[in-house]
């Protein structure tokens, strides 16, 4: 199984080389400008990519479950269901 690390050092690598090594690829009279598009477009992707791959590694929001719901899970994970749960809302 992969370590939590490796998807974003892997990723992280990937980014930075576009956003380091390809814009001193770019040609044309506003060179410059478009350097400096390459690099916010690297970097923005790879804010907005960290954001959602951290966001799934920790949810702040469960999903909400009825007791009728939690009975049937427990069920077919072979949980022990019991008379009454104790449930604190």
């Amino acid at each position: 199984m992969v370590e939590a690390y490796v998807p974003p050092v892997i990723i992280t690598v990937i980014w930075a080389f576009i956003g380091i090594v390809c814009p001193f690829f770019a040609r044309g009279p506003n060179r410059g400008v478009t350097q400096c598009c390459i690099m916010l477009t690297a970097v923005t992707c790879w804010l907005f990519w960290l954001c959602c791959y951290l966001t799934q590694m920790n949810p702040l929001i469960g999903p909400k479950l009825s007791m009728n719901e939690i009975m049937i899970m427990a069920r077919e994970w072979g949980n022990e269901i019991k008379d009454h749960m104790d449930v604190t809302v």
